[in-house]
């Protein structure tokens, strides 16, 4: 008598963990915290501008002293936020796929209006950040500031920035970006830690506060400046020190 057995199919795995929706999720917070914690050290440098025209230019002038490790580092950022923009659109059409037809209760419990959003605020902040860098860093909109220095001949990072933030509408742009910014970092930051296991029923509230400190914090720090420049608080003072 002949038997015959059926074998089952092999069970397969993701190649790689990148392919299943939770390694996605700890790739976006690790690349999310670098993104974090760029911006606070950012903000840090940029409000240098408050203490005087010459603290900001050395500020400045130790950065680009930097050369090609600084470089690195603006790469390894660009990487960062490339890597967590684009898996963030893919877990959003993953889950648009799942979930083809919106739920009749908009006011879910698991998903407040920041994560629903996440996706539209991330893709205009990544606008603002193109802008910021050809305004600021490549001075593609304004060669001119290329051409300023300060009364030590060092490049004049505060007289650029003052003469950048002098047009209003840019300012308002500016103050709008950094808003988002501040706003997808509410949800984005709590979202950190519940990848990444630590966001504890114990701990959840407490992370939630930590989120929200951090987000006004950055939304005054960077809305300052140019708030300041369009009021007349912060003006263009000739040389150095």
């Amino acid at each position: 008598m002949n038997i015959s057995v059926t074998s089952k199919p092999p069970v397969s795995f993701p190649d790689h963990i990148l392919d299943i929706s939770i390694g996605k999720k700890i790739l976006m917070a690790v690349t999310g915290f670098v993104a974090f914690g760029f911006v606070l050290g950012h903000m840090a440098g940029n409000l240098q501008i408050f203490i005087s025209q010459d603290q900001m230019n050395s500020y400045a002038e130790k950065l680009q002293s930097l050369g090609v490790f600084l470089w690195a580092i603006r790469l390894f950022l660009v990487c960062a936020i490339v890597i967590h923009v684009w898996f963030g659109i893919k877990l959003k059409l993953e889950a648009w796929k799942a979930r083809p037809v919106s739920y009749r209760n908009e006011h879910t419990v698991a998903a407040t209006f920041s994560s629903r959003t996440m996706i539209w605020t991330g893709l205009i902040i990544a606008i603002f950040l193109v802008y910021h860098l050809l305004h600021f860093t490549f001075r593609t909109t304004n060669p001119e500031f290329a051409t300023l220095t300060d009364s030590m001949g060092r490049p004049d990072t505060y007289s650029m920035v003052i003469l950048g933030f002098s047009n209003v509408p840019i300012s308002i742009f500016y103050v709008i970006g950094v808003g988002l910014l501040s706003y997808h970092l509410s949800h984005g930051v709590a979202s950190m830690f519940q990848s990444l296991g630590l966001n504890t029923e114990r701990w959840q509230l407490r992370l939630h506060w930590i989120a929200w400190f951090f987000t006004v914090l950055l939304f005054v720090g960077f809305a300052s400046i140019p708030l300041a420049v369009i009021t007349g608080c912060t003006q263009l003072v000739p040389g150095g020190r």
